[in-house]
């Protein structure tokens, strides 16, 4: 083999690593709002935030509460109800917040998808995580569901889960590496 042959070599492999996809790592998340058999019947309003090992918010992901003003109001006046949420950080911000804040969903399943190249999780460092999903709604009750889990996944996809009794349905977490 001759001594220009051994770069031009390295070169077409280098270059082929370079080619390839650069993958992140996910967060997939499932909220169940249930259906309830009530005579009155209120969207909830839903927090969705990650706490780190020291239990302080590291990452609001979504909260859904009434955008439109009503006679009782504009929804911002009910988010002290989201208790948990608004303790740890729904009182320090400023809503609405650009890719956090929406309004209220109806019933059935709803996915929320983050990757690390997002604001939300881009300064999330490695270690272990809870998601935290808070549900309040007017004349109705109040549930919290904890999902702990570890970030980024290591060795291949994780899923956990959790089931609302009340408020919430079946709440999933699914970690990408």
């Amino acid at each position: 083999m001759s001594k220009i042959a051994v770069p031009v070599t390295l070169c077409i492999a280098l270059s082929g690593a370079l080619a390839l996809p650069a993958y992140s790592a996910q967060l997939d998340i499932s909220v169940e709002v249930p259906k309830l058999n009530v005579a009155e019947y209120h969207r909830p309003y839903v927090a969705i935030w990650l706490e780190g090992a020291d239990q302080k918010v590291a990452a609001n992901l979504s909260v859904w509460y009434q955008h439109r003003d009503s006679a009782e109001g504009h929804g911002t006046k009910w988010l002290p109800d989201l208790r948990q949420w608004w303790r740890k950080s729904g009182r320090t911000l400023q809503v609405p917040v650009d890719g956090v804040t929406g309004p209220t969903k109806p019933v059935g399943t709803h996915a929320l998808s983050f990757t690390d190249k997002q604001p939300q999780l881009k300064e999330l460092a490695p270690g272990e995580y809870t998601l935290v999903v808070e549900a309040v709604r007017e004349v109705g009750g109040r549930e919290l569901l904890k999902i702990p889990f570890a970030w980024p996944a290591q060795g291949g996809q994780q899923t956990k889960q959790a089931q609302g009794n009340s408020e919430l349905g079946a709440v999933a977490v699914i970690v990408k590496p």
